[in-house]
């Protein structure tokens, strides 16, 4: 049973990112100045995509997949409702803070030596390769945002 609490801690993340960057598009649309979308909806696929594998994962272990973001996505609404009121900035610093904070969830998850193997693979071939390549991302457009 904790490895299906490892991976629903994992899936939660992962519904909170999709939803965050899910309102974070929709504003960044409505407010066309605000740019950014071209970078931002391929990370929003690898969201959905993760959640998918984990969902999967969880499945396959015998598990019911969580299909709510919990605590973090409460958290997440109210980080992003006031970047939406702050701007482009202040909501890309709110998506970086959320990706580094998933990045440190997959490390402490690869930590746990119980953790199946099919897991540990998906999350060091798939998952974290790509939260880091979303930090860079953010990072770059952090830093010509204006």
């Amino acid at each position: 049973m904790h490895n299906i609490d490892t991976i629903d801690k994992l899936l939660r993340d992962e519904l909170a990112a999709k939803e965050t960057y899910q309102q974070v598009l929709d504003k960044f649309r409505e407010d066309a100045s605000l740019g950014s979308v071209d970078y931002l909806q391929p990370i929003y696929e690898d969201h959905k995509e993760a959640v998918s594998s984990l969902q999967e994962q969880a499945t396959q272990l015998g598990g019911t997949p969580t299909e709510d973001s919990g605590i973090w996505g409460t958290w997440s609404e109210i980080v992003q409702g006031g970047a939406n009121m702050l701007g482009q900035k202040a909501a890309l610093k709110a998506l970086q803070e959320g990706e580094k904070t998933g990045a440190d969830d997959y490390e402490e998850a690869l930590q746990d030596p119980d953790l199946p193997a099919e897991v540990r693979s998906l999350i060091e071939t798939k998952l974290l390769p790509a939260q880091q390549s979303h930090i860079r991302t953010l990072d770059r457009l952090y830093d010509t945002a204006a």
